[in-house]
């Protein structure tokens, strides 16, 4: 309890000489569940503790109170390039559009997925694969609107494949139309209080582009990183913590339920009954018993980054984005370096947050608090791209 307390008084002054807010001091005590400690009270020291009794523990008290069951099977799945261009951006890259077809029951839900690979002469590359929870122009395959939000281009020069989907094919971001996509091929999860909702279908639908990456020469499978924005993140970090085949995840400014500590309650930053009144359908349903009792939760968001442990995560933060709580996101990614301890892997990371602008890359948890509003920019991109530079290639 007093080491969150103290966390808060140094932030107060963080906060208020480089933001100018003083609503930290607002911030209730609170004391985060314990990471390495199982459900029956042993504490976790090795390994083989963590992955076959705690880990488990966690996704399954993630599932049930708050993301949904991430449902595994399907009937068939199938990939069909609909457009190919071999000298796209000036000849620097390839492009594939890519419809993903997955069938279950006699229903089908199709996943159109935009992919660049780079012409520089290499058998295949890294891939970055953004969750586009914004407007379909962001990833226009033409490129005759070119977005920071999804900056092809720097990826291609950097030698990296850059893909992206829309959350709509997985799961339409709107209350009463979110069941026409994935959930179509899983009905019950529409009536179970634990079923998933249109983030964990977000999340469904990146394992599926994962399955075709298996099947693409031009991907290096072992080097594909999922980026994700805003509830974009939140999708991003739960499907990275599902499925161990992403090497690494970035999550930008994901805020509550997101990279951001839901005890913090941080009262200029979104909050669990915000999310369940505004948005009722990214969830599920026993997440809305805990819109006014974050303390009750059997976890926070600090155990969600843990469960992608020992591969790296970057999130990010802006300073005015204070409905994303920076330092509650900047709080998670501290106290999730007790889990990559386990596994040997240090962090850069300081005790206090960062100055604006000053990103910790050298590390397996990363991270930066960039200038400005809740956006994804070529700043954060750039970032991004050092960050699994210094990963795969250490430079």
């Amino acid at each position: 309890m007093m080491r969150q307390l103290k966390f808060c008084l140094v932030m107060l002054f963080v906060l208020t000489k480089s933001y100018g807010q003083n609503d930290e001091a607002d911030v209730p005590p609170y004391t985060l569940p314990e990471i390495l400690k199982t459900a029956d009270g042993k504490p976790v020291k090795k390994i083989t503790e963590w992955e076959k009794k705690r880990r488990p523990e966690l996704l399954t008290l993630f599932e049930d109170n708050i993301y949904g069951q991430m449902p595994k099977s399907y009937d068939h799945i199938s990939y069909k390039i609909t457009n190919e261009i071999a000298n796209a951006m000036n000849g620097k890259a390839h492009l594939k559009e890519v419809l993903i077809t997955v069938e279950k029951d006699n229903k089908m839900v199709a996943i159109n997925l935009i992919l660049f690979t780079p012409n520089n002469g290499k058998k295949n590359s890294p891939v970055f694969l953004l969750i586009n929870n914004r407007g379909k122009e962001n990833t226009d395959p033409t490129r005759k609107t070119i977005s920071e939000f999804w900056p092809a281009e720097m990826a291609i020069d950097s030698g990296y494949a850059i893909a992206a989907f829309h959350v709509s094919d997985a799961a339409p971001d709107n209350k009463d139309t979110y069941q026409k996509g994935v959930l179509q091929l899983y009905p019950e999860q529409l009536t179970a209080d634990n079923g998933m909702k249109a983030i964990g279908a977000w999340g469904w639908a990146a394992s599926r582009v994962m399955d075709y990456f298996k099947t693409d020469a031009a991907i290096d499978f072992d080097k594909v990183n999922l980026v994700g924005h805003s509830r974009g993140g939140k999708a991003a970090l739960w499907a990275a913590a599902q499925d161990q085949r992403f090497a690494m995840v970035f999550s930008s400014c994901s805020g509550n339920t997101g990279a951001a500590l839901a005890r913090r309650q941080y009262k200029p930053a979104e909050t669990i009954r915000a999310i369940n009144t505004t948005f009722p359908h990214w969830f599920n349903n026993n997440y809305k018993q805990y819109n006014d009792k974050a303390n009750a939760l059997p976890v926070d968001q600090h155990m969600l980054i843990s469960l992608i442990a020992p591969r790296p995560v970057y999130t990010t933060s802006a300073t005015k984005d204070l409905w994303a709580d920076p330092v509650g996101s900047y709080q998670s990614i501290i106290e999730s370096q007790k889990v990559y301890a386990l596994y040997g892997k240090k962090s850069a990371l300081t005790p206090t947050p960062p100055p604006p602008n000053t990103p910790i890359i050298h590390s397996v948890l990363g991270y930066h608090n960039r200038e400005g509003i809740h956006n994804m920019t070529a700043y954060d991109w750039g970032n991004f791209i050092r960050f699994a530079n210094f990963h795969y290639f250490r430079r």
